[in-house]
């Protein structure tokens, strides 16, 4: 808001004096009574907010009901701590593997599953039952599917790959006979030039989504965080990611911490220091049944945030591996579990939407 005038204005005398003068001073505030407020509570404020006060809608492939705002903002200063949620465990092994699985450019789930990560398990097997409803191949349940991607190469190759997915996007963009590594180019950026306003790397590739893309090339698997910028102010490396659609309980708290650990990977191979993650929402919404959850983590207090090193010796992006990865003083709260919900993606117009009612 704009005004003419602040409570810090300069205060004119027109006939007030003595104790009424006083009173409209501006007062002094006790730096001693200030008390920083813990910077989980960001996460927990919009928890709280969508828990109460989200708006119903629903998943037009799945049907299912979720509570949404949109818009929304946290920033973390990575000086004071790695913002890794303290009010429930964070899967640190998943975030880390995650990350290095996007930065090395994969495409496959075999690097995950071979270091028992399964939370991309799911988005193979949708195309597969897709395949299997086709009669193409044989029947299988998840957990043989998944096995069968790592004991099987051939398997893997052939079932385990996700086209257009963050990896391949970030390190090997499909342009007009040839490939881009926008993480390469944002890094010499940085590097040649500390005040680019350029330095972004994208996700978003209309060729491949939704009802834009051919229907045979369509992703079957939803690009959620599709975009961040990267800024160098004053020697500290500052990233900012925009999340079009954020699940606030299962998948926030993992997307803070891995684009936190990219900004100090970022941070360490050109030389600076870490800045602020700052994290921006479109659609952010938590599932119907992650409420109970929710409210059961909201009536923790935050814990001391951890602290996170990585080895100065790595100097190179390509260089870099998890094992450069240190966390230290992590202490959270109990673990709280809740069902994954796989939606968004390519809609066949074809697929009979769940029954729903508000």
């Amino acid at each position: 808001m704009c005004s003419l005038f602040s409570s810090t204005a300069v205060v004119v005398n027109i006939g007030v004096s003595g104790k009424a003068a006083e009173s409209l001073q501006p007062k002094k505030k006790n730096k001693s009574n200030m008390v920083k407020r813990h910077p989980e509570y960001q996460y927990l404020d919009l928890l709280k907010e969508l828990v109460e006060k989200g708006v119903e809608q629903r998943d037009k492939n799945t049907g299912v009901k979720t509570y949404s705002k949109f818009g929304g903002q946290f920033r973390f200063d990575l000086s004071d701590g790695f913002p890794l949620l303290t009010t429930k465990s964070v899967w640190w092994k998943g975030v880390l593997h995650e990350l290095y699985w996007f930065l090395s450019g994969q495409s496959n789930i075999k690097y995950l599953v071979d270091n028992d990560v399964h939370i991309w398990d799911d988005y193979p097997y949708k195309v597969y039952r897709e395949k299997i409803a086709k009669g193409k191949v044989p029947d299988m349940i998840k957990e043989e599917f998944i096995q069968k991607i790592k004991s099987d190469r051939r398997h893997a190759e052939k079932f385990g790959n996700l086209p257009h997915i963050y990896g391949e996007l970030w390190r090997r963009w499909p342009a007009r006979g040839r490939t881009i590594d926008q993480v390469k180019w944002v890094i010499r950026e940085m590097t040649s030039d500390p005040d680019a306003h350029n330095l972004v790397v994208n996700s978003w590739n209309p060729e491949y989504l939704y009802g834009m893309a051919k229907p045979e090339e369509a992703s079957r698997f939803p690009i959620c965080h599709n975009m961040y910028q990267l800024n160098v102010k004053k020697g500290r490396v500052h990233l900012h990611l925009y999340q079009r659609s954020a699940d606030i309980f299962l998948g926030v708290p993992f997307n803070i911490a891995s684009y936190a650990l990219l900004t100090l990977i970022f941070a360490r191979v050109t030389g600076n220091k870490p800045g602020e993650f700052i994290h921006s929402f479109g659609d952010v919404h938590i599932y119907e049944n992650h409420i109970k959850q929710a409210r059961e983590q909201l009536k923790r207090k935050p814990r001391k945030f951890p602290v996170v090193k990585i080895d100065p010796n790595v100097k190179s992006i390509d260089k870099f591996r998890p094992k450069h990865v240190i966390l230290e003083n992590y202490n959270p709260h109990p673990p709280i579990k809740a069902e994954l919900t796989v939606s968004g993606g390519y809609f066949d117009k074809s697929q009979k939407v769940k029954p729903f009612s508000r």
